[in-house]
């Protein structure tokens, strides 16, 4: 009987006994090399040293290439769902939003930092706008939940994604890639490397992606969600000595697109100057089939980032040394429709523009002996950073604003000031309006950041089957934060009042010329004209001890427990608010183990957590004292338990099951919302769902001479969302009429490939989303409360591409 045989007998008989595969399986068949049994060994960086992953006693999930393949993923917002317990929020990829076990940083904003850590190859990828990138030459990602920052530092509280690139090599090769499909979809990936002479070798990648989208503007006809970015990236490798070799990088992203529509719940009608007020949500449309309508001026989501890495590597015997330089400089431009309608009277948009310089130091040292495996070093890490919050309207929407709020009223005004001054310049036969004029408010911000960091982690192997590790970081964070925000801009207007002033308008008319420029609507507070500065400082010690035993050779439990922070820092958008450092404390302990006679890989983890002083950015719309919503922190404590389970099976050769779940319990431990009306939302649940799995299978077909096919199936569930006061309140978890919001999601994506029998030549098809289900992934209340005009946003719907591979 062959070997594939006997693994999948023995599978069957140990399901059909009830036996554990713990306690049935021999110690010999324990013992025995897992590659033996076709389960492959999988390396990874994630304790900062390459280790074998079930020797890593961590909670992580390692994306191959065949998952990226296998769901056609671009960048990391196309896995969503498909790593469960992780979730990457990408309808605005230059503001994109990570969360790992419930835990993220809901603020795009300068001043704060991500909960999760994106690093590339080692290097930390600060701000979200520059953390989503296309997938350039990726070998593999490594997902790892839970706080990180012994290992990997500052705004790793809830956990770290590393992505780590293929490096360059000594054997010549290339690929091809051309994937087209439906929505006018084009796709194109080409990377050569080379070795040049004895000493060097050569690496280049490049992508190019593009398509309409799958949306339409229901007035223009114009294509919305569009794609096209594209990305470069070289690498030279020099192996200086035996001892040393250095590799220089240099990666180019360039995206150059639409901005995401805002579909809006409330119907619009050809001729309607205006919409209801207050928004009805027994009237919401089904952001699904509804009309949408977008008008921004200027949209744009855009953006230009070019980072030069350099790495040096050296051994000096029983220890390697690695230095690691990143320079990194990005702008990016995000100005979206905010109001879901093509009404100038209740025009609203907005635009996020950065202007982004960071350096990074790292000199790390590593070694072995027969009784520690250790690794230590000290980074420096210094950004610049330039924000800009921008937006805009119409004096048609300040007299929205006005009377759907009763600010006229309370001024006293007999009409709106801006349509009714024009009805009455029309009556006397003056060719001067108000309406139609622009209105800007933006707060402008700058920060100067500094951190400094000395880290340690020591594996002491106590045994053959025991070892203890325990790992200490320290780091140092200055901030200088600046907030500049002055009186609206509007030029247009500022030029007709005066040309009225200057005329005598407005020494027989009742309202005088000043009325005309009242106070911001958005930015209410003005700075002094050269901006309000804080400089602060934080520290912290985050500390990380780990116990993990071998029962017996291929199965180890663990017990850890480790902390991490996210750096303190400022509010945007509220005007000398301050955040303090946030810490999460994690206990954890899991298994890891393999079964080669029966070709299992199992593992799992339970863990449990509390989150302190967690400072998010909410926007609250019954702030005392003010008519306005505005932003402003919200601050809580937060616990969670929960389980993650990895398990992959492979019986026979050319058939693999893959299966991961993640269950959660998240609440809050203490939290008050703020504003007149404040909600005690202690004990309720975050948000979070129980539970969240992905599902996988693939079966391949050896043709001999003629090649091999495979086929490929991925399923991807995420439970509904847990409701509490503030979401029902909000309309974020609530039943709709017509819709539910933040229900139960599933998503089934299959792939078809051949591949020829020299790796030569491959083609294959692929559908995403089978089934094509389609969800409200939320509703933005930005403008419900002011406007009357709340908006939503959705999932994609089922796509279908094919795409050819070449590669010598």
């Amino acid at each position: 009987m062959s070997n594939s045989k006997k693994r999948l007998a023995y599978a069957v008989a140990t399901v059909l006994t009830g036996t554990g595969f713990a306690f049935a399986t021999p110690g010999v068949a324990l013992a025995q090399d897992a590659a033996d049994s076709g389960i492959e060994e999988i390396l990874v960086t994630a304790q900062r040293r390459t280790q074998s992953l079930q020797d890593v006693p961590i909670a992580l999930q390692v994306v191959d290439s065949k998952l990226i393949d296998d769901v056609a993923a671009e960048n990391l917002g196309d896995l969503n769902g498909f790593v469960p317990g992780l979730v990457v929020s990408d309808g605005s990829p230059t503001q994109p939003r990570y969360q790992i076990r419930g835990i993220q940083t809901g603020d795009f904003g300068i001043g704060t930092e991500p909960a999760v850590g994106v690093y590339v190859d080692g290097i930390y990828s600060a701000r979200s706008g520059a953390s989503l990138l296309a997938f350039n030459d990726i070998d593999h990602i490594e997902v790892l939940k839970g706080p990180q920052g012994t290992l990997f530092g500052r705004n790793s509280a809830a956990g770290a994604i590393s992505i780590v690139t293929t490096q360059p090599q000594d054997e010549f090769h290339s690929r091809l890639r051309v994937r087209v499909g439906e929505n006018g979809k084009q796709y194109y990936e080409g990377m050569l490397n080379t070795p040049i002479g004895d000493s060097l070798a050569l690496r280049m990648n490049g992508v190019y992606n593009k398509s309409d989208g799958w949306l339409k503007d229901s007035a223009t006809g114009q294509d919305l969600m569009p794609e096209e970015n594209w990305a470069g990236r070289v690498a030279l490798r020099w192996k200086i000595s035996e001892a040393t070799s250095a590799t220089l990088s240099w990666d180019h992203d360039d995206l150059d697109q639409l901005a995401r529509p805002a579909i809006g719940l409330i119907a619009v009608q050809a001729g309607q100057t205006g919409v209801p007020y207050p928004a009805n949500p027994a009237t919401y449309l089904d952001p699904r089939k509804a009309p949408i309508y977008n008008d921004v001026v200027g949209n744009e989501e855009s953006r230009q980032l070019d980072q030069v890495n350099l790495f040096i590597d050296h051994s000096f015997g029983a220890t390697d040394f690695r230095s690691s330089t990143s320079w990194r400089q990005f702008d990016t431009v995000n100005r979206e429709d905010e109001d879901g309608t093509n009404l100038i009277a209740t025009y609203f948009d907005t635009a996020n523009i950065e202007d982004n310089e960071s350096f990074y130091q790292e000199f790390k040292f590593s070694g072995k002996t027969s009784a520690i495996d250790w690794v230590g070093g000290v980074s420096y890490y210094k950004e610049k950073a330039k924000q800009t919050s921008d937006t805009h309207t119409y004096t048609d929407g300040i007299d929205t604003l006005g009377v759907n709020l009763g600010i006229y009223d309370e001024l006293g005004l007999p009409f709106p000031l801006y349509a009714g001054t024009s009805s009455v310049l029309e009556q006397f036969g003056i060719p001067a309006t108000l309406l139609g004029m622009p209105w800007r408010e933006a707060m402008y911000n700058r920060g100067d950041f500094e951190a400094y960091a000395a880290f340690g982690d020591v594996i002491w192997h106590m045994n053959d089957k025991t070892n203890l590790t325990f790992g200490l970081r320290y780091t140092h964070d200055k901030k200088k934060f600046t907030w500049i925000n002055g009186a609206h801009e509007t030029p247009e207007l500022d030029q007709v009042i005066a040309g009225l002033q200057e005329a005598g308008f407005f020494d027989v008319f009742p309202i005088p010329a000043e009325a005309y420029r009242f106070s911001d609507i958005v930015f209410a507070v003005d700075t002094p004209p050269g901006g309000l500065t804080k400089k602060d400082s934080w520290d912290d010690v985050s500390p990380r001890l780990v116990l993990d035993y071998k029962i017996v050779p291929n199965v180890m439990v663990f017990g850890s427990l480790a902390k991490g922070y996210k750096a303190g820092g400022y509010n945007s958008t509220e005007v000398g608010s301050e955040f303090e450092n946030e810490d999460v404390w994690n206990f954890e302990t899991g298994v890891k183990s393999v079964f080669p006679e029966v070709g299992v890989t199992l593992n799992a983890s339970a863990f449990y957590y509390v989150y302190n002083n967690k400072q998010a950015i909410a926007l609250a719309t019954d702030v005392v004292g003010s008519d306005i919503p505005q932003y402003v922190i919200d601050t809580s404590d937060e616990k969670a338990w929960g389980i993650d389970v990895d398990a992959q099976w492979r019986p026979v050769d050319q058939f693999r099951l893959f299966a991961n779940l993640a269950f959660i319990d998240a609440t809050y431990k203490d939290k008050t919302t703020r504003g007149e009306d404040p909600l005690d939302l202690s004990g309720e649940p975050t948000g979070e769902p129980y539970l969240s799995a992905a599902l996988g299978a693939s079966y391949g077909w050896a043709l001999g001479a003629s090649g091999e096919v495979e086929l490929s199936g991925r399923y991807a569930y995420r439970g509904k969302s847990r409701c509490n006061q503030d979401s029902e309140r909000q309309g974020n978890c609530a039943l709709q009429s017509v819709f539910k919001v933040n229900e139960a999601t599933n998503r089934v994506d299959l792939r078809l490939a051949w591949t020829s029998a020299s790796d030569t030549f491959g083609l294959a098809a692929f559908v995403t989303n089978v089934l094509d289900e389609q969800y409200v992934t939320g509703i933005n209340n930005l403008t419900r409360d002011t406007f009357g005009t709340p908006f939503a946003s959705i999932s994609e719907p089922r796509q279908w591409g094919v795409e050819a591979t070449v590669s010598f």
